[in-house]
């Protein structure tokens, strides 16, 4: 087993636990911190596959600011612990049966469509030197800036919902 196959299986590891702690805990502030854990994991698996720009994107925008954010609405509403859910007789038979489908796709799809584990050919090192890296800004920032806009102040009205919602949760005796 090469170097890198290992590395891969050791993060692929740590992603499944933090996704798994994720959906798991019942502390709604573990959970966010292990979404950012699993971010971070995301973020090196892009550095292996040499897209060093996308895996700083994925750690400063994701793991950075949208968790931020996450984190803040979460201390703001008091949701810390999840209380004990009620659940109907018909949810568990469903997410059983959903878990068997998904299980037969998942075994269906490796079956029938899993190579062999080879040598990943590394991307073209030209891919980035800093003038694609300033083009890939530039058009961020021109051609890209109104959905970029549109999903800041998205995010913005959404903080200030949650305020308004808690603020009017507090006046009422």
């Amino acid at each position: 087993m090469s170097l890198d196959l290992i590395f891969f299986l050791i993060l692929a590891l740590i992603a499944i636990s933090t996704a798994l702690g994720m959906l798991l805990s019942r502390n709604a502030v573990y959970s966010a911190l292990f979404l950012v854990l699993n971010f971070v994991t995301v973020a090196v698996f892009y550095l292996l596959l040499g897209a060093p720009f996308i895996a700083m994107a994925q750690v400063t925008v994701y793991a950075g600011a949208i968790m931020v954010l996450f984190l803040f609405v979460i201390m703001l509403l008091g949701a810390e612990a999840l209380p004990k859910a009620q659940t109907l007789p018909w949810q568990k038979l469903l997410a059983r049966g959903l878990a068997i489908v998904l299980a037969v796709e998942a075994t269906f799809i490796f079956l029938t469509r899993a190579r062999p584990i080879g040598d990943v050919a590394q991307p073209d090192i030209s891919i980035n030197m800093p003038a694609n890296l300033k083009a890939l800004g530039e058009t961020l920032l021109t051609q890209y800036l109104l959905p970029f806009e549109v999903t800041s102040v998205l995010l913005l009205v959404a903080m200030i919902g949650a305020i308004v919602l808690v603020r009017k949760e507090k006046r009422v005796p």
